[in-house]
């Protein structure tokens, strides 16, 4: 009996080992993935900037690559401005809509409301540029047109991006909220807070770092989005002047040209992929610094 059992531990600890090593196998894959990205963009991006000047291409302001030509800080702003608009319009949404599904909700309601945030999640981007020609674009260009303004614009944009940005943070947030220590909440009730004021003060502070966590991804997926924001946003190259006139972002930049692209033009659309991937870079760092700074 005892060398049955002994033979069982050595096969657990086989198993073990061997498991231990095939999940060490998949992360070193997933890093392997993204150092090859990372060589490609680089490898490729970077003599480009060099050719062109690299203030020349960041600061630029023209676009022409039949005078080979390369500026792309129109479509640098172009997408901060879209991302920002997307974000001060969709993260109020998103967090009370998060708030109301973990504490106020009632549970008939919860079972259709929850379904539905996560069908949002599952409607292609084509379908959402969609939405935005038929619904969006007559209704931003009615409304702008006592100030000259387009209907495929930065505002089009903006709305159209903020109710994709809606299910990415309501997933991430809700959760977090959920995942606070009941004390907390118990613990403002018995100070004699209401309900709505434990949520808000105890409970909500208490998850920042997945609220931080959830903004975060909604940035990401923003500042990602291509089709979409094609198809609504104007995609003209040049400085935008306002809400409600077009303009062309990163990704709006490379998707449009890469097809027929050659040569320095190519380079350079790669070079706008470096750009893009540094932005988001950028972003999840000072989320990380942040998140670090708060839990200190």
């Amino acid at each position: 009996m005892n060398q049955f059992k002994g033979k069982r531990a050595g096969k657990g600890g086989w198993l073990e080992t061997l498991m231990a090593r095939l999940f060490l196998l998949t992360a070193l894959v997933s890093i392997l993935c993204v150092a090859l990205i990372c060589l490609f963009l680089f490898a490729n991006g970077v003599p480009a900037m060099q050719e062109i000047g690299v203030f020349d291409f960041l600061l630029g302001t023209m676009w022409r690559p039949g005078n080979d030509i390369y500026g792309i800080f129109p479509m640098i702003i172009g997408s901060i401005y879209v991302t920002g608009g997307a974000l001060l319009l969709g993260v109020p949404v998103a967090l009370l809509t998060a708030i109301y599904l973990a504490f106020f909700c009632p549970k008939k309601v919860y079972r259709v409301l929850r379904p539905a945030v996560e069908l949002l999640a599952g409607i292609p981007s084509v379908v959402y540029g969609f939405f935005g020609i038929v619904v969006l674009v007559p209704m931003v260009r009615a409304i702008s047109e006592p100030f000259d303004g387009k209907g495929n614009s930065i505002a089009t944009a903006s709305i159209l991006l903020a109710i994709m940005i809606l299910p990415t943070i309501i997933g991430v947030v809700e959760p977090a909220l959920r995942a606070v220590p009941r004390s907390y909440y118990e613990g403002a009730l018995a100070l004699g807070a209401t309900h709505e004021r434990s949520v808000y003060t105890a409970v909500v502070p208490a998850a920042r770092s997945g609220i931080l966590a959830g903004i975060v991804l909604g940035i990401g997926r923003a500042m990602g989005e291509t089709m979409a924001v094609i198809m609504v946003a104007g995609n003209q190259p040049r400085m935008p002047k306002g809400i409600f006139q077009g303009i062309r972002t990163l990704t709006g930049n490379i998707v449009m040209e890469m097809g027929y692209a050659s040569g320095l033009h190519r380079e350079a659309l790669i070079a706008t992929g470096v750009v893009l991937f540094l932005f988001i870079l950028l972003i999840n760092l000072c989320f990380s610094v942040l998140k670090r700074r708060k839990d200190a």
